[in-house]
């Protein structure tokens, strides 16, 4: 175990992401199931040490990464939040390659990232924007009604983007506080849970996301502009500063299936921050994986700090509160 290492903070729209070298934690190897088992076990302490009090956030995502070699120019990333380890996160892709790019060990161009999710294409472009595109997207149900605890009920849909999401029409975005906001999104997460209404194969639906179109009051300089603007409750109970890289790829895919956004045309996603990101999708006919959808996101990152995190062997809180030593 080290007893210090470095960690790179970005953020994304708002959304921060902790970056950790892999190297540093000598994981030698660039299989994203394999650091799974590590992390999800004797290095599970990483995690915990970043998310939590004293030295964490609850809502700061983590990102164990290993640079794009010069061969393959693949990289490898495993994500992870207060609760455990993503399948994919868009905002961290995002701002892994603009790491990558202040530290020097990229250069504008195009890259692939194994992730627990699939492999996913990253470029860098020579303003700092990053364009990827995610692991294939879809939608699974349409119209799942839901009855909340305050008796309200809704209906979404059901889809994937990288992570799993109940989507819901909400005009709320516009006007609720987060505080209101949080609770409408985690009343829809027990509703789901309460009700075992799960994704394929039983997955669980540990996203949900409201959205509303674009205002005119927002688009006034803009009135040919397309899109949304969403609220994401992540799992943890936290919301999504960002647009949410996985919701985009998810709410494309639902259009998708609609019939009400064409392949190529520009979408913007607007989260409550006022950030953007801005998609597209390709639709992908695909005899093993089934019909989905590949989305483009466009969106910019910034590195925000630089430290050394040191772990001291006579603090008891080095891991984080509430977590138990490794």
């Amino acid at each position: 175990m080290p007893d210090s290492f470095s960690v790179l903070d970005t953020h994304t729209g708002g959304e921060i992401t902790r970056i950790v070298s892999a190297a540093d934690l000598q994981l030698c190897d660039r299989a994203p199931e394999h650091w799974l088992q590590q992390l999800r076990g004797p290095f599970d302490w990483v995690r915990t040490a970043l998310t939590r009090e004293p030295r964490g956030t609850e809502y700061a995502v983590g990102a164990v990464v290993a640079p794009p070699d010069d061969v393959s120019r693949t990289g490898c990333i495993v994500f992870f939040n207060n609760v455990g380890y993503l399948g994919m996160c868009g905002h961290g892709l995002i701002g892994v390659v603009e790491a990558l790019r202040y530290q020097g060990a990229i250069l504008p161009g195009t890259y692939q990232f194994a992730t627990p999710a699939g492999i996913v294409q990253a470029t860098l472009l020579p303003n700092h924007d990053v364009r990827f595109t995610g692991v294939p997207s879809r939608r699974f149900r349409q119209d799942v009604s839901l009855e909340c605890r305050d008796g309200r009920r809704v209906s979404g849909d059901i889809a994937y983007g990288g992570n799993w999401f109940y989507l819901t029409h909400d005009t709320s975005v516009h006007s609720g506080t987060v505080a209101e906001l949080m609770d409408r999104t985690q009343q829809i997460r027990d509703a789901l849970d309460r009700h075992q209404i799960r994704g394929e194969n039983g997955a669980v639906i540990d996203h949900v996301e409201l959205y509303d179109s674009l205002s005119a009051a927002t688009d006034q300089h803009e009135p040919e502009a397309v899109g949304c603007r969403n609220f994401v409750l992540c799992p943890g109970g936290h919301y999504d500063r960002s647009p949410c890289g996985t919701g985009t790829s998810a709410k494309l895919a639902c259009l998708a299936a609609d019939g009400t956004l064409q392949s190529g045309v520009e979408w913007i996603q607007e989260s409550i921050t006022g950030s953007r990101f801005v998609a597209t999708y390709e639709p992908v006919a695909d005899p093993h994986e089934g019909d989905h959808v590949r989305v483009t996101i466009r969106g910019r990152a910034h590195v925000i700090a630089e430290t050394r995190q040191v772990f001291d062997p006579d603090d008891d809180l080095r891991f984080g509160i509430g977590a138990s030593n490794p």
